[in-house]
């Protein structure tokens, strides 16, 4: 963290100092935001409330102040498009096999020293968003492709709120479905609006400690177990849950059993939850990467608290990667990482055998993407 950027307050930070290249012509009003009486506007998306005088963004860094209003810096621009497998955001149990655009933008609102994305969430360079494509133009460029879904990915499309919301209306019209990865750092009127748009998720559940949280990620647990819960028990959205498992840091035996039985007893036996491997990167570098076998055992754990539906992710296990039918123990959808290799659901997602049903958001077929990357450009 840069310490000249920062200082003790709302989560320990607060926006930065004003940028000397100004803003792009083409930012766009952003919702959200309350004028202090002190003058200052306080953007309300998520919990940092990061305060601004004119000229200042917000830790986020794609929103700030310009005059009398906050606005959306980053609307219209990306830092890239490209076709991925839906198994990769990670969603399992949704529209599994089929292909997905993927975009972002740049900034987060967690400052994570083990982000695996950092060149992207991490950015401050405008020129990092080279390409431009308005909501309709993503929304007929995933018709053109074959895309069943457009996922908001990269980094955290919860700040870039306003151009992911008017993507997802503009794909909903054609009949394409929006996914949104994110780590549900968020407030709760910004949640409900944003999630009134999407049609699943991943949430990144990064570990189950406040320390955990204020140590490597400068913010706090609780927001996001908000989040977690609003999307179970108010919306129809898809849920699922990523853990990115640090040796030393979040994946001791004690953690892992709070949180599943958390997720059990909060959100229930269905929601899928996957664990994935960190390697070295961004200022987390000095870590082991962590080892097959620790997956396994949250895995195991996992289940032992009840949980259907737990996944081992970025490594060799398709034991581990396949979806079993709780009924009979069917092998119901058989997967090598992004390769799908079984397929035992009937026409209503219950288990050919057993007739148990397979929760999810699942197709007649499964697609044949498989494991392929194709990107694509855009720009208008």
């Amino acid at each position: 963290m840069q310490s000249d950027m920062f200082d003790a307050q709302h989560d320990g930070m607060r926006p930065g100092p004003t940028p000397p290249e100004g803003f792009p012509e083409d930012a766009v009003p952003a919702r959200h935001w309350h004028r202090l009486p002190d003058g200052r506007l306080q953007c309300d998306v998520c919990p940092r409330e990061c305060r601004l005088q004119d000229g200042q963004r917000g830790l986020c860094f794609v929103r700030a102040r310009q005059a009398d209003e906050i606005v959306l810096t980053t609307y219209g621009r990306s830092s890239g498009f490209c076709v991925d497998p839906i198994e990769k955001k990670p969603l399992y149990h949704f529209l599994p096999g089929t292909p997905v655009l993927s975009f972002g933008t740049a900034g987060c609102n967690l400052t994570c020293s083990f982000c695996q994305n950092w060149d992207i969430s991490k950015s401050r360079e405008m020129d990092t968003l080279a390409d431009a494509a308005a909501p309709d133009a993503i929304a007929r460029a995933a018709e053109a492709l074959g895309c069943r879904s457009v996922a908001f990915t990269y980094n955290d499309p919860v700040i870039f709120l306003e151009y992911a919301i008017d993507a997802a209306r503009a794909c909903r019209a054609r009949g394409i479905r929006t996914v949104a990865v994110t780590a549900g750092y968020v407030h709760d009127a910004a949640r409900r609006e944003f999630f009134a748009n999407v049609d699943a998720t991943n949430v990144d559940l990064k570990g189950f400690t406040d320390s955990f949280y204020h140590k490597l990620c400068s913010g706090r647990l609780q927001p996001v177990l908000d989040t977690l819960r609003y999307l179970k028990r108010e919306t129809s959205v898809w849920l699922e849950i990523t853990t990115l498992l640090i040796p030393g840091e979040n994946d001791s035996d004690a953690e892992l059993e709070q949180a599943a039985a958390w997720i059990a007893a909060e959100l229930g036996p269905e929601v899928p939850w996957h664990f994935s491997a960190f390697h070295p990167d961004y200022k987390l570098r000095d870590r082991l990467r962590t080892p097959a076998e620790t997956l396994q055992r949250a895995r195991a754990i996992a289940r032992r608290h009840g949980l259907r539906y737990v996944y081992t992710g970025n490594v060799h296990d398709p034991e581990g990667q396949t979806t079993w039918c709780h009924g009979c123990g069917e092998k119901l959808i058989g997967r090598d990482q992004y390769v799908l290799s079984d397929w035992n659901l009937d026409a209503r997602g219950a288990c050919a055998r057993c007739g148990t049903l397979c929760a999810g958001v699942f197709e007649r077929a499964p697609g044949t993407w498989g494991a392929k990357r194709l990107p694509v450009r855009l720009g208008e």
